[in-house]
């Protein structure tokens, strides 16, 4: 036994240095490990005893674990780096799905890190594999099974007491994970929003819960409801931007019955905390842990919302969105919502792509389609582009368009205003469906209503680095067919979940104030 702990101390000691010195290169950096209290440094040694312990029992192979172990925490640190960079988020617990999107969905997720890096790694991963398979021994052909298996036992409870342990005197989590990581570090981190996460209770109600059903009149208008991908009014931002770049936009905003900015829960991705607000008419904090993807929740039960409450007035309900049903989970989440059709990208051909995905004004095609369809019933759509999505550098600048959208930018241009220009080149597709969508509207035999907002901004590292960070808000506004009167209407700033109950409020006539305050529960997750 003696023998079999002599053969394990040097790797563990090498592992757990390892491990601490990858934590350091976290951007931004935690605190020091010997800053963040005892409790996260117990659970940091206690994950490490863990860790060895399990990978060496299965790999039998005590260095050939350590190297394994620390190559899967630089995959997590190097994924937390790039997160940070262009979402603003550190890596959380939650994000660990993501790496089976990223086999599932390459494109959306692999070049933001690389794809050189990506296949460098895989290679060198296997190479290390066949290497350490090789030359280093297994345990148990030296010291024996049964004390290879108890030692390792004894080492992996040792570490699952040191975790308990910690996690019951670290600092109670504030959710917001750049905050929690500075605090706790990664380990701490990804372990109290694990546990976070399977203590909070998905929210019991939604402001559209006390809808009640009623029929649909000849006046109840088509409501179209677009959730533009990465939109946000950059001209404020960027002085290089020309002012005509969002004519449609100025004229529809100039005309809204209501507009202003929105406050989204989202930064670059996560497209569906902001999806899932305005649907739900619910603020982040009524989903405790769950907010940073509550589509798990409503995968397996839905809740009353925008789609459902449309539905309950005699609409028919549809979701556009030419991209997989799947991602996300919308394929289940969406019925659950009571929306009663899904048009995804198997609706769409090739001949509908502009750049690398869907084209809005294919999406602004369909939605005139949908118009015309007429079945007696008033319509609900709810439109999630995707034509603006990343990655941007992908793509190359056309030079004609930049030339009109960035006029004082030289050509070739710099780092900074490549992605810019490619990313104002769709931006100019967005503007163009506005006016594509309200000519479909107007042109139908019932009144129409279009609401209209970004669901975050986009992803432009280099940009932001040169010219500095835009705020994170993006505009809304909500127009009629009706609008006579081409008064100014005065902006209003909203929070995200405010904006779908004031488009059904328009629509409808149906104050929702009361509901309101009662179906915005405190959140119920529990430390």
């Amino acid at each position: 036994m003696q023998a079999l702990i002599d053969t394990l101390w040097a790797p563990w000691l090498v592992g757990l240095a390892g491990s601490v010195a990858l934590e350091a290169c976290l951007r931004p950096r935690p605190r020091s490990l010997t800053r963040r209290g005892v409790g996260a440094a117990c659970v940091h040694l206690g994950s490490w005893c863990l860790l060895f312990a399990l990978f060496t029992l299965v790999l039998q192979r005590p260095w050939f674990a350590v190297v394994f172990v620390l190559s899967l925490t630089l995959v997590v640190v190097q994924s937390s780096n790039t997160k940070s960079r262009t979402l603003e988020e550190p890596f959380i617990c939650h994000d660990f799905e993501y790496f089976w999107d990223a086999i599932r969905h390459p494109r959306l997720y692999v070049p933001f890190f690389g794809i050189g890096l990506a296949i460098a790694a895989s290679t060198a991963g296997a190479v290390a594999i066949g290497m350490f398979l090789y030359l280093e021994p297994a345990l148990t052909g030296r010291h024996g099974l049964f004390a290879v298996v108890v030692t390792l036992a004894l080492l992996g409870t040792l570490g699952a007491m040191l975790v308990g342990l910690g996690l019951g005197r670290c600092a109670p989590i504030t959710l917001h994970p750049a905050t929690d990581m500075h605090q706790l570090g990664l380990f701490a981190s990804l372990w109290t929003y694990g546990i976070a996460l399977y203590r909070s209770k998905a929210p019991a109600s939604t402001p559209f819960e006390r809808v009640t059903a009623r029929a649909a009149s000849d006046t109840s208008p088509n409501v179209v409801l677009i959730q533009s991908e990465s939109f946000f009014d950059p001209r404020p931002w960027c002085d290089d931007i020309a002012p005509h770049l969002l004519t449609r936009f100025d004229a529809t905003r100039t005309q809204a019955l209501d507009k202003g900015t929105l406050t989204v829960p989202a930064w670059g991705a996560n497209t569906v905390r902001t999806e899932c607000a305005v649907l739900t008419g619910l603020a982040p904090k009524a989903w405790g842990a769950r907010q940073f993807n509550p589509y798990h929740t409503l995968a397996r039960r839905g809740l009353p919302s925008l789609a459902s409450a449309f539905k309950a007035q005699g609409y028919r309900t549809v979701c556009v969105h030419p991209y997989i049903a799947s991602f996300y989970k919308r394929d289940r989440v969406f019925p659950e919502l009571g929306f009663e059709s899904f048009i995804d990208m198997s609706d769409f051909d090739a001949n509908d792509k502009h750049g690398q995905y869907i084209g809005d004004l294919a999406v602004a095609r369909k939605v005139g389609r949908l118009l015309e369809d007429d079945d007696n019933r008033p319509l609900f759509i709810f439109v999630i582009s995707m034509e603006n999505h990343g990655p941007l550098h992908l793509e190359a600048p056309d030079r004609a368009h930049a030339s009109r959208a960035l006029p004082t930018a030289p050509w070739p241009l710099s780092k900074p205003f490549r992605d810019l220009a490619v990313y104002l080149k769709h931006l100019g597709e967005a503007d163009e469906m506005i006016d594509r969508v309200k000519t479909s509207l107007s042109a139908a035999r019932r009144p129409g209503l279009l609401g209209f907002y970004g669901d975050h901004v986009p992803i432009l590292p280099d940009a932001y680095a040169h010219i500095g960070a835009p705020a994170g808000e993006t505009p809304y506004m909500i127009w009629s067919t009706e609008r006579t009167v081409l008064e100014n209407t005065m902006p209003k700033a909203r929070q995200a979940h405010e904006l779908g109950i004031a488009l059904f409020e328009r629509a409808s006539g149906h104050d929702m104030s009361s509901e309101r305050i009662k179906a915005d529960p405190e959140p119920q997750e529990q430390e």
